[in-house]
């Protein structure tokens, strides 16, 4: 396996995280290695004398798989495999590989799909130009090359039509559930994180649940929600979600885009963080640029919550430290550990203190004959006035944004 330098963390760290991602396919990493790059070599991006070098070691091993962690054009993944003699593949396929293996529900087997032929679909053209060379005369009639590739060509954009009438038709199904949530009083609360952070543990642990939590990248995929009681006694509406990664591929990104939707209509975000892991504030950055691309950036110091999981990984030093960042910070800070339970009441208590600040205050006008939503609006929001005449009930009152906007509906349609 080999190694491209990324600036935001260290290479140690980048080389370990590649080999999880192999793993995570279950392949037996028999090598692992960091390679410095000075000048990418357009037609193999590693120079020649590398080349020869691990030629010899590949081999030597009988290695089947060789994983570069970098982006491959087609060209320079095509004279790799042709020096090595063994199959190579790049990031970005390693991760749609760990995807297409995981995913469970309809929409993920659907997404995972597409962002695979769009992948496809790109290797595929380039890596038939030689074929070219076979067309006669001035071009009009193409070559058997051309016509092997205009046919793959053609099969791969018809599926990938299919596959976005379905998305699209998953997607709509999605806002029908959305608009259903809408009407209970559930805000949604979204676990994000690096991948790995154990957002499926700390998940499992709230809500005594049992999705699958494995020490491994990508264990979870698809969105799993359950519903939670906070000490204040709400209810609210929990999700796991996918992990995040350095360099993810722009094709999940575009493809994942109906599962990201859960992120950006959530009321809060838990944003899981590995406290023990060596390249945690690069990993924290990671997040937060997806997060700022999903049109996020100006709620983030509202509606974010971080938790500092595996605290009980960490020596007394590292825990001070931690949290004397976090009182720098804008946003509310807890320490956690999902394996052993510490720190989650905590956790519940932050998440009652934001929904809190989100509450909206109004006044309302409630007829003593609409006893329904009088008991609504007490069940619901914090009332802090009353005043009570001969044929109404005039309340201040202070509810989420979400209930707000149901109470409205509800004086609309009695």
């Amino acid at each position: 396996m080999k190694q491209a330098a990324e600036a935001s963390r260290s290479p140690e760290a980048r080389l370990d995280e590649a080999v999880g991602l192999a793993e995570a396919i279950e392949l037996d990493v028999v090598d692992a290695q960091i390679i410095g790059l000075a000048q990418p070599r357009p037609a193999t991006l590693l120079g020649q004398g590398v080349i020869e070098r691990l030629k010899e070691q590949i081999a030597a091993r009988h290695i089947d798989v060789t994983v570069i962690d970098a982006t491959l054009t087609p060209v320079q993944q095509r004279n790799l495999e042709r020096a090595w003699n063994c199959k190579v593949i790049d990031r970005t396929g390693l991760i749609l590989e760990i995807f297409g293996a995981r995913a469970r529900t309809k929409e993920g087997t659907l997404q995972v799909e597409l962002a695979a032929l769009n992948y496809q679909r790109s290797r595929l053209v380039r890596s038939w130009t030689h074929l070219e060379r076979q067309r006669g005369g001035f071009g009009f009639m193409g070559g058997p090359g051309e016509t092997q590739i205009e046919a793959d060509r053609r099969m791969i954009d018809e599926r990938i039509v299919r596959l976005k009438k379905d998305l699209a038709s998953v997607r709509r199904t999605r806002q029908l559930h959305r608009e259903s949530r809408k009407r209970v009083p559930y805000p949604v609360v979204a676990l994000v994180g690096y991948t790995n952070a154990g957002k499926s543990t700390l998940f499992n642990a709230l809500t005594e649940s049992e999705v699958v939590s494995r020490d491994q990248l990508f264990a979870t995929l698809d969105p799993t929600m359950r519903s939670l009681k906070l000490p204040s006694g709400k209810d609210i509406i929990l999700s796991d979600t996918v992990g995040f990664v350095s360099d993810l591929p722009h094709e999940l990104v575009d493809a994942f885009h109906a599962t990201l939707e859960e992120v950006v209509e959530a009321d809060v975000l838990v944003h899981v963080r590995d406290a023990r892991h060596p390249d945690s504030e690069a990993q924290k950055e990671d997040v937060l640029k997806v997060l700022i691309g999903l049109g996020l950036e100006e709620r983030l110091d509202e509606i974010v919550i971080e938790v500092l999981n595996k605290a009980d990984l960490l020596d007394p030093q590292q825990r001070i430290a931690f949290m004397n960042r976090a009182q720098r910070s804008n946003r509310k800070v807890v320490l956690v550990s999902a394996m052993t339970g510490e720190g989650c009441t905590e956790l519940l208590t932050a998440l009652d203190e934001v929904l809190s600040a989100q509450r909206r205050e109004l006044t309302v006008t409630v007829a003593w004959s609409d006893g329904a939503t009088l008991s609504w609006i007490y069940q619901h929001g914090e009332v802090l006035d009353r005043q009570d005449s001969d044929e109404n009930v005039e309340l201040r009152v202070r509810l989420d944004p979400a209930d707000a906007a149901r109470l409205e509906r509800r004086r609309i349609h009695s």
